[in-house]
């Protein structure tokens, strides 16, 4: 039996100035899709001034991630960010975690 770990992955994306506020209310809306459903075991996003940071974990994390952006519904959702954006959101993958 193979043991499949969690992976952790992060999208960060750059917001244009003044757009925090626009932000903060598509997040206060929750995710664009059944996160239950969607094979993730952890989901957060963390949002700065001009910064938003999306982290994914679960096993098989990019292949999941990559699903919920092609799938049509939650695409369509994720384009009423474009307005709020600058630049393309780039994929992070872990390098180091440390737990005690």
């Amino acid at each position: 039996m193979k043991l499949i770990r969690n992976k952790r992955v992060a999208v960060v994306a750059r917001l244009r100035p003044g757009s925090r506020d626009d932000a903060a209310e598509i997040l206060a809306e929750g995710p664009p899709y059944a996160i239950g459903a969607s094979g993730l075991r952890r989901h957060s996003v963390f949002l700065g001034e001009r910064e938003v940071v999306f982290m994914f974990e679960g096993p098989g994390v990019e292949q999941l991630v990559r699903l919920l952006v092609n799938d049509r519904a939650a695409s369509s959702a994720f384009s009423r960010w474009g307005p709020f954006l600058e630049g393309t959101p780039s994929l992070c993958r872990e390098e180091f975690y440390w737990e005690r």
